[in-house]
């Protein structure tokens, strides 16, 4: 009879069922992968189940492993929330998030809500840039975490999720048909750019741009006048836009990951309650498949 659980075998287990992925998981713990795989080997030895199987889509849970994993996630919020209670440590000051412009207002818009409302003391300060420039941001210190978009492989981020990158356009538009192909970017700093026209140069596609300055209101208003077509991840989507398909003759895109930044030199209270909000959050939201 097994009478106690490592939190740590738990935490592992929780954090690859939630990504689906060792890989991803073992960004997200800070270890290596053949560290993450031995904790789930030690657990699986402990429980005598199987709580993984593998298919072409990636890892899926057995049966033991559904049954765990949602009590394994009520023990680690437990042992999180005892941890915090008994560390009477208040949660205040100011934190600095820099989050790219297409997240701020889907993914992040209900963990920004919850923190929010959980640490009303806290001042939050919301930088809105590219990735690239949110990583220079981050290192010369004018913000305390960030959001990055990177394409999918090693990075000093935590991952936290990994989509598909898109292509969008108007519902039943003709811009994806256009040659050469109008493309509307955010920015030209935007972290997608270059993977798009990459795309487009091997597919030998001449393209044109529509728009390019800054503003995801405005490029969202050139794809929905069908004025032109912009990628964009899965998941952010608006639904009044459509996910072109294969058959629009535009070239496959990359998939992205979703990592979470923190400065090299350690973080307050506010911004380590702040990461594991987004943690939480971005954990128990799907991404698109």
């Amino acid at each position: 009879m097994i009478r106690n659980l490592d939190i740590a075998l738990i935490r592992a287990f929780v954090t690859v069922a939630d990504r689906a992925s060792m890989t991803a998981a073992a960004n997200a713990l800070h270890l290596t992968q053949g560290a993450v795989s031995q904790q789930i080997k030690r657990l699986e030895e402990a429980l005598g189940s199987s709580l993984f199987t593998r298919d072409r889509r990636g890892l899926r849970l057995t049966r033991a492993g559904e049954r765990l994993f949602g009590r394994g996630k009520r023990l680690l919020a437990l042992n999180d929330e005892i941890w915090a209670e008994m560390a009477e440590t208040p949660v205040a000051g100011q934190v600095r998030l820099g989050v790219p412009y297409d997240l701020v207002g889907t993914l992040l818009a209900p963990v920004l809500k919850t923190y929010a409302e959980t640490y009303a003391q806290v001042e939050i300060s919301l930088v809105c840039a590219s990735s690239p420039e949110l990583t220079a941001a981050l290192a010369a210190g004018t913000i305390d975490l960030a959001v990055i978009e990177e394409r999918v492989g090693p990075s000093v981020g935590e991952c936290l999720a990994i989509d598909r990158l898109v292509w969008v356009g108007a519902k039943g538009g003709v811009a994806r048909a256009k040659r050469p192909l109008p493309v509307s970017i955010v920015a030209d700093t935007c972290a997608f750019r270059p993977a798009v026209l990459a795309a487009l140069g091997e597919h030998g596609l001449e393209w044109r741009t529509v728009f390019e300055n800054g503003n995801i209101d405005a490029t969202t208003a050139t794809v929905r006048s069908d004025l032109a077509v912009t990628a964009w991840l899965a998941s952010t989507v608006p639904a009044d836009l459509d996910i072109l398909p294969s058959e629009s003759g535009l070239p496959p895109l990359p998939n992205f990951a979703i990592n979470l930044h923190l400065p090299k030199h350690g973080v307050g209270s506010a911004a380590q309650e702040f990461a594991r909000h987004i943690r939480d959050g971005l954990a128990r939201r799907p991404v698109a498949a």
